[in-house]
């Protein structure tokens, strides 16, 4: 699949370099990519990946959102406060659906937002594969997700609808108080045990 990564950050990087292993053709875009080349970047693409800070989506180039009109576009982000150690969305909203809410035409998928970026690349820790929640209201194209997830060694399964990323945000947010308040370091992330 041709895939435009938005965002050249830790799990941007992380991802155009799991993708482009496994086959895909990835284009990436950084804060200092001309926004035209960034909405002719995403025209081409299948797949559109936001792997920016929560906030810069509201302010993405009118060209740019044009150009995620239909497309799949998975939303990497969290609501995190400056300071990592809270979120700044929830209970009644989520980063994914005011995402969805910024980008009417597009058909945003929630993923890849809670593994760190560090797990990206080994996505099996200590004997166990890491789980990859998928939310989305277009099933087809949380279908396309899931078999990206797959394709790059996660456990990837259905978490329902995108109002379900108003669970999948906080679940990040305990990641990160074990990683980094607590001292467990990046090198965690969850597991789904089935019986």
């Amino acid at each position: 699949m041709k895939i435009s990564i938005i965002g050249k950050g830790n799990v941007g990087s992380a991802l155009a370099r799991r993708l482009t292993a496994v086959g895909h053709t990835v284009t990436t875009a950084g804060s200092s990519t001309d926004t035209g080349q960034v909405a002719a970047q995403v025209a081409e693409a299948e797949v559109a990946v936001l792997a920016v800070p929560f906030p810069a989506v509201a302010r993405l180039d009118g060209k740019v959102k044009a150009a995620l009109d239909g497309k799949i576009v998975i939303d990497a982000t969290n609501p995190l406060a400056a300071d990592f150690m809270s979120l700044t969305v929830g209970h009644t909203t989520s980063a994914g659906e005011q995402v969805a809410a910024a980008l009417p035409g597009a058909r945003v998928v929630k993923a890849f937002n809670t593994v760190f970026a560090g797990t990206l690349e080994t996505p099996e820790l200590g004997g166990g594969t890491l789980f990859l929640p998928v939310a989305a209201d277009d099933e087809a194209a949380k279908k396309t997700v899931l078999d990206l997830g797959a394709q790059l060694g996660f456990d990837a399964v259905d978490a329902g609808p995108l109002a379900n990323a108003r669970y999948l945000e906080p679940a990040v947010e305990v990641l990160i108080q074990l990683a980094y308040g607590v001292g467990l370091g990046g090198d965690i992330g969850f597991t789904l045990a089935r019986a």
